[in-house]
């Protein structure tokens, strides 16, 4: 199979939180992780909010936010809970810049005793 992307992707595991409204018109605020990520998108798994193809949530990592549609969304082996491959939305910038830079140092994820949920 040939691989399309434009864009180099980095293969890490990192803590954020997702936030916008469910398929039932729900709002919803939880933590996630993100892998294989890029400027433009990530690979995002414990989802247990019902999303769809075309959704628009908020992600904050690092204390920075941004807005992705959802591309992609397909359950984990046990159907609970939802991988979603997310696109940013250009208008934003990338929250995880510092991570797919090549030689920047990482940043500080937050203040202490800060929280991502406290910046929304």
């Amino acid at each position: 199979m040939i691989d399309r992307r434009h864009e180099a992707r980095f293969d890490t595991d990192v803590e954020l939180v997702v936030w916008g409204v469910d398929t039932h018109g729900e709002c919803f605020m939880q933590p996630a992780r993100a892998r294989d990520i890029s400027l433009s998108g990530a690979l995002l798994s414990g989802i247990d909010t019902d999303l769809q193809s075309g959704d628009v949530v908020g992600i904050v990592y690092a204390g920075r936010k941004a807005r992705f549609r959802v591309v992609w969304v397909r359950y984990d082996g046990t159907g609970d809970r939802q991988q979603v491959a997310v696109h940013r939305v250009a208008a934003d910038d990338c929250p995880w810049l510092d991570l797919v830079s090549e030689g920047a140092p990482p940043r500080p994820t937050l203040v202490k005793g800060q929280t991502d949920a406290e910046i929304l």
